[in-house]
């Protein structure tokens, strides 16, 4: 069926990708070595735990404009027989010197997104380990070795890899050739970009691989011994504010997630330090509306959609930071009476173009502009895991960060560091987000799980930066409110709004643009035109990559899917695979 004949329907049973059904395990990723690898662990009698950790640490190898071992990775896992989700804050956290004023003694208004100043504790491993160690059933040298064989043996460079936009090898190589020699040496060997396909190998990287698996404490080994003292030599002679002692004091924080009831669903999130309370707070405005009767991909459905985010979003830039250093109006912000005084500012009629936070600390609808946190600007990549089992465990993992596009890759260790901190703000001091020592950034990582019927579901995530949580948010509707199966879901026609300042260094927004596949049909979208939207009409099959993995307990099977649009677009394939 060609592209243009494919219908939006929840009844359309023709996508591009199959049903991936199977019994025993499924894993969804960006790449096939990383679904396979997942696959491996699982047939070799690991949990879904054991293959999330297996194929992120496969990313991390071939993926490296995506993730890389010096990157994050937040974290939600279901435990099997738990009726509980446990979120892992798998985030960088700022160097103890890390202060504003710090940085704007170096002549800086912003964090860089770029280089060492940005640079902030890796923070994957530590998590990858955390939740190995707690839910996983295989130990780190069994889950590690797909990683290490690739890392040590080669591995084909992917079309992503070497043409994707600004961060593909096409692009990176003469700055690589001119000003970044380690990651010159790895990615451009003999002084040449390679050829999709081409044999790579990181031989430094397959050295601490080997290190950590033969280490009886691989967290040790890597924040506290040569590892470590190699990260902070690095930033010493590049005059960066990373040192030893804050890989030292680094720790994963193990927390209860964010949770919000939607019919007879409930969706999971990680906390306020990531984008994730946003879709819930979203989906507390649409209860109060019938999105069924209102009917998926009509023009008051997606007028609804965009005007509800931006009110969930503009709360986000006010409140969302670190809640161990910011006081979150958490429960008030997913209150039903908020969410009520909220979805009453929505004019059906007619787009808002004002930014409008709320005022969660006194129930009201909107906060005096007084208050109100603007701006001065208004005006890469990552990846995803997810894996379930039989026996019901549940894993959704975000990796990011460590790009070889934005950080030289440290000669003696093949990876390359995280620049998250980029997205801290350095003025005003009130707001949420400012740096600060040992404090974690805002962050666009937002894995997901959903319960449904009061049993778990399903795991679910996506690259994307500050689309993520959209994406994710349209995909999970499909499938909870429409009925549509996992591929009908991810390859149903989507949009997203950028009317809210980004999470990236300039943090910069455009007011009332709306990106929007063709697929709605043009009376849609001249009908969203004339209500006031700034439409810019998307490349078909470019809003996207959302992948998922679903456990059905009473047909005794499980399910994955994976978004045809990676491959479409910007070279951001995404594969799944079950048995």
């Amino acid at each position: 069926m060609s592209r243009r004949a494919y219908r939006i329907l929840p009844t359309d049973s023709t996508t591009f990708h199959p049903r991936l059904v199977g019994r025993r395990g499924a894993v969804a990723a960006n790449s096939y070595f990383s679904a396979n690898a997942g696959i491996e662990v699982l047939r070799a009698g690991g949990n879904a735990v054991d293959a999330a950790v297996a194929a992120t640490l496969v990313e991390g190898v071939v993926n490296p404009q995506m993730h890389t071992l010096g990157g994050e990775c937040p974290i939600l896992v279901r435990p099997s027989g738990e009726a509980r989700v446990v979120a892992l804050d798998g985030n960088t956290a700022a160097p103890a010197r890390a202060t504003a004023e710090a940085f704007r003694a170096r002549g800086l208004t912003d964090v860089p997104d770029t280089g060492i100043l940005a640079a902030g504790v890796p923070a994957a491993l530590h998590a990858l380990v955390t939740a190995l160690r707690r839910w996983g059933s295989m130990p780190f040298r069994e889950v590690v070795a797909p990683a290490l064989d690739l890392a040590k043996n080669g591995f084909p460079a992917s079309e992503g890899l070497v043409r994707q936009h600004r961060y593909g090898l096409a692009a990176l190589g003469e700055r690589f050739l001119r000003d970044w020699p380690a990651s010159a040496a790895l990615y451009c060997p003999g002084g040449r970009v390679p050829e999709p396909g081409e044999i790579l190998r990181n031989p430094a990287l397959a050295r601490v691989l080997e290190h950590l698996a033969a280490a009886k404490d691989p967290i040790a080994a890597f924040y506290r011994g040569e590892i470590a003292e190699e990260i902070a030599k690095f930033s010493r002679e590049r005059d960066g504010f990373l040192a030893r002692e804050d890989l030292a004091a680094f720790e994963t924080r193990i927390e209860p997630p964010v949770s919000l009831r939607f019919g007879d669903t409930e969706l999971f999130k990680t906390g306020f330090w990531s984008q994730g309370p946003a879709e819930l707070q979203t989906l507390a405005i649409l209860r109060q509306f019938d999105l069924k009767a209102i009917g998926f991909g009509t023009a008051d459905y997606c007028h609804l959609l965009v005007e509800a985010m931006k009110l969930a979003y503009a709360d986000r830039e006010q409140y969302y930071g670190d809640p161990a250093h910011v006081r979150v109006p958490a429960e008030a912000l997913l209150s039903p009476a908020y969410a009520k005084a909220r979805a009453a500012l929505i004019d059906m009629r007619r787009a808002s173009r004002e930014l409008r936070p709320g005022d969660p600390w006194r129930g009201a609808a909107l906060l005096p502009e007084s208050e109100k946190l603007v701006p001065k600007d208004w005006g890469a990549g990552t990846v995803h895991v997810d894996a379930v089992d039989a026996q019901g465990n549940l894993a959704s993992f975000t990796p990011s960060g460590g790009w070889i596009a934005s950080s030289e890759v440290i000669p003696s260790l093949g990876f390359a560091l995280s620049v998250r901190m980029m997205t801290f703000y350095l003025e005003p001091a009130r707001h949420p987000n400012v740096v600060a020592p040992g404090k974690r950034p805002r962050t666009t990582l937002t894995p997901s799980l959903a319960f449904r019927d009061g049993r778990p579901w399903m795991a679910f995530g996506t690259m994307g930066g500050d689309n993520q949580g959209q994406w994710l948010l349209q995909f999970f509707l499909c499938r909870a409110v429409f009925g549509m199966t996992i591929p009908q879901a991810i390859e149903a026609p989507r949009l997203s709004s950028e009317h809210t300042p980004g999470f990236f260094a300039p943090h910069a927004a455009q007011p009332n643009r709306v990106r929007i596949e063709p697929r709605f049909g043009e009376a849609v979208i001249e009908e969203l035109r004339r209500r006031g939207h700034d439409v810019e009409v998307a490349p078909d099959w470019s809003e996207g990559f959302v992948s998922a993995a679903e456990w059905d307990a009473e047909r005794g099977r499980v399910e994955a899917g994976c978004d045809p649009r990676g491959a479409k677009s910007e070279c951001f394939p995404s594969f799944a695979n079950v048995f």
